[in-house]
C-alpha cells in the first residue's frame, strides 16, 4: 500500500488536472475582457453579456469537478463541451456577419479547455471527437473556410490528441511501476521469511535428518523425510514457488506437469521437484528456456532415469542431475553411483519388453532431434547425457502442425 500510496503522489495526471483548472480561469477572464473591450461592436450586445455571464458561473462553479478524473465525468464533459459548442453557434447571433467571420468566438479560447478535459480524462480518442466537434461548431460560424480558421483548428486537434496520447503513455508508466512497487515489496517479504525459515524450520529438519539417520530404524525413515522436505523447502525459498515434486507409494520421483505456456518454459522449473534427500540438482544461475513440449519430454526423461536408479541401484544410491545451458543445445547429464549396468543387460532387457531406457529416454530424446548416450561401469554407476537442440518440438508435434 505504501508503494501505491507513492505511485498516486507522483502521478502525473495531477498537475495536468490543476493546469487545467487555471487554464479554465485565465481563458474565461480573457473572454469576458474581451466581451467589454468589444461591447460597442456587438449588433446584440445582451447576447455577448449574458453568455459570459453563464460562462464566468459555470467556470467557477465546477472548479472542483477539474481536480482529477473520478470528479470529472462524462456527464459534466458533455456539459462542458455543450456550452463551448453553444457559444460558439451564438457569435452569428451577437455580433455582424462581417465581425464574426473573421474575429473571436464569444468563448475564444476556453472552448480549447473543454477539449483538454476529454483529452486528461479519456485520452487521444476522447480528445479526437471533443477537438472535431469544435471544429464543426467553428466552421458552421464562419460560414467559409478560410485559412487561419483551419490552421487554428488543426493546432488544437493536434494539442489536443498529442497531450490525450501523453496521459495514456503516463498511465501505463504508472501502472508498471505500481506492479514493479508492489513485487519489489512482495521480494523483500520473501526474503525476511526466507531468513526466518533458514534460522528455524530448515535447521530443525537438519537437525532431525541427522539425529534419524544415527539412531536408525523407524527414526531412520522419519530422518529420510525430514531431508526430504528440507530441500524441497529449501528450493521453495530460494528458486521461487515451484511445484514441489511427491513421492509415489513406489518411490519413484513423479514429475509436476507445467501449467501450458505460449512461450519457452525454464527447464530449471521442471527439474527442481527432483531434487531431495538423495538426489542433487546442479543448475545454471540463469533461465534454461525450452519449448513447452520439449522440456516436458526432456523433464521427462530425466524423470525416467532417476526412476531406474531408484529400481536398480538400490535404496543406498544416490543421483546427481547437471543442466548445462549449451549456445545451440541444452545438456542434461544423470549419474548415480549405483552398481552400473552389467554388460548385455540393455539388450536382454529389451527383448524381454521392457523398454525403459529405449522408450522412455532415448526414444523420447530422438523424437527432439536430440540424443542420449549411456555410459555405466560395472560397480562404478551409471551416466546418462541428455542432449537437447533448443528450438527442439517433438516429432508428434511436428505432425499435428503439418496436418
Amino acid at each position: 500500500m505504501a508503494g501505491r500510496e507513492r505511485v498516486l503522489r507522483m502521478s502525473v495526471e495531477l498537475p495536468l488536472w490543476r493546469a487545467l483548472a487555471g487554464y479554465r480561469v485565465l481563458t474565461m477572464l480573457y473572454a469576458v475582457g474581451l466581451c467589454v473591450t468589444s461591447y460597442e461592436h456587438f449588433t446584440r450586445p445582451w447576447i455577448a453579456i449574458g453568455y459570459d455571464a453563464v460562462l464566468t458561473v459555470w467556470t467557477l462553479a465546477t472548479l472542483p469537478r477539474v481536480r482529477g478524473a473520478v470528479t470529472c465525468t462524462k456527464g459534466f464533459l458533455a456539459a462542458d463541451l455543450t456550452i463551448a459548442l453553444a457559444g460558439i453557434l451564438l457569435t452569428a447571433f451577437a455580433d455582424s456577419h462581417q465581425r464574426a467571420a473573421g474575429g473571436p468566438t464569444l468563448p475564444t479560447i476556453w472552448a480549447g479547455g473543454a477539449v483538454l478535459a476529454f483529452a486528461v480524462k479519456g485520452g487521444w480518442r476522447w480528445a479526437a471527437v471533443a477537438s472535431t466537434a469544435v471544429a464543426a461548431a467553428n466552421l458552421v460560424e464562419r460560414g467559409q473556410i478560410a485559412k487561419d480558421t483551419v490552421h487554428s483548428l488543426i493546432l488544437v486537434w493536434v494539442a489536443s490528441i498529442g497531450i490525450g496520447y501523453v496521459v495514456e503513455v503516463a498511465r501505463a508508466s504508472e501502472r508498471t511501476l505500481a506492479r514493479a512497487l508492489e513485487i519489489q515489496a512482495a521480494t523483500r517479504e520473501r526474503e525476511r521469511l526466507a531468513r526466518d525459515i533458514h534460522d528455524s524450520v530448515l535447521q530443525v529438519l537438519a537437525m532431525v535428518k541427522r539425529r534419524g539417520t544415527a539412531l536408525g530404524g523407524e527414526a531412520a525413515e522419519l530422518g529420510r523425510l525430514a531431508g526430504e522436505q528440507e530441500v524441497a523447502l529449501r528450493t521453495l525459498v530460494s528458486g521461487g514457488l515451484l511445484p514441489v515434486s511427491r513421492i509415489a507409494g513406489d518411490g519413484v520421483v513423479r514429475a509436476v506437469e507445467p501449467p501450458d505456456a505460449d512461450g519457452p518454459v525454464d527447464l530449471r522449473t521442471l527439474l527442481a521437484p527432483f531434487a531431495r534427500d538423495r538426489v542433487s540438482l546442479a543448475e545454471p544461475g540463469a533461465p534454461v528456456p525450452l519449448p513447452p513440449a520439449a522440456a516436458r519430454e526432456l523433464a521427462a526423461a530425466v524423470g525416467a532415469a532417476l526412476d531406474n536408479v531408484s529400481r536398480h541401484a538400490g535404496a543406498g544410491a544416490r543421483a546427481w542431475i547437471l543442466v548445462e545451458d549449451e549456445p545451440e543445445a541444452v545438456l542434461v547429464t544423470v549419474r548415480d553411483d549405483g552398481p552400473g549396468i552389467p554388460e548385455g543387460r540393455l539388450a536382454e532387457a529389451e527383448g524381454e519388453g521392457r523398454l525403459g531406457v529405449a522408450q522412455s529416454i532415448r526414444g523420447r530424446l530422438r523424437d527432439l532431434g536430440g540424443s542420449a548416450e549411456l555410459i555405466s561401469v560395472p560397480g562404478q554407476g551409471t551416466e546418462v547425457e541428455l542432449k537437447v537442440p533448443k528450438g527442439a518440438v517433438p516429432a508428434r508435434g511436428k505432425k499435428a502442425e503439418q496436418r
